[in-house]
Order: structure tokens, then sequence, then C-alpha cells
């Protein structure tokens, strides 16, 4: 290889962003890839593009939609059935936010 893109540093602050908990070895192996990644997207921006109309896919796919059809929905009791707590006609959750 004949130039560093990402430093082993760099991937070991993406792993802990990560909460990936990664061996030397794999360190060693991720930065050698991220790096080859790197270095291809730098031959792909050398890729003249003028003219070229952005796409999300590379042929037309329609997207599938079905009718919305009003149907019967569960009992608020049957629902709650197997709830582990429930308050009144309501799951009880923990609370997030102190």
């Amino acid at each position: 290889m004949s130039e560093k893109k990402i430093t082993e540093e760099e991937v070991k602050h993406v792993a802990l962003l990560a909460r990936l908990h990664i061996t030397n070895e794999e360190l060693k192996a991720f930065t050698e890839q991220l790096n080859n990644i790197l270095i291809y997207m730098d031959m792909l921006k050398k890729v003249d593009t003028t003219g070229v109309e952005p796409t999300s896919h590379p042929v037309p796919v329609p997207t599938p939609f079905r009718e919305d059809i009003v149907a019967p929905s569960l009992s608020q009791d049957l629902t709650l059935s197997n709830a582990p707590q429930k308050e009144k006609k309501f799951f009880k959750v923990p609370p997030i936010i102190e």
C-alpha cells in the first residue's frame, strides 16, 4: 500500500464509539481493510460523472403499496393480558428520564 488513509488510532476510536472490543490482530486487519476501501473511494472520485443522473437504485423499482383496510384490532384486555406490568388500562414501563 502506498498511502495511509486511516490510522490504527482512528480505527480504535471508531471501535470505541461503536462499543466494539477488537483484538490487536483485528485492529491491524480492519485498518488495512478500511485503508483499501478509502483508497478505492479516491479512485471513484476521479470518475467523470458529468451528465449522469443520480439514482437510488440501478433499475426502476416501484414502491409496493397495499390498500389500507380497516379491520378490528385486539381488545385492550387481550392486549394487556401478557404485559409484565400494567396500570389501569395501560402498559407500565420503567421511567427512562429522571
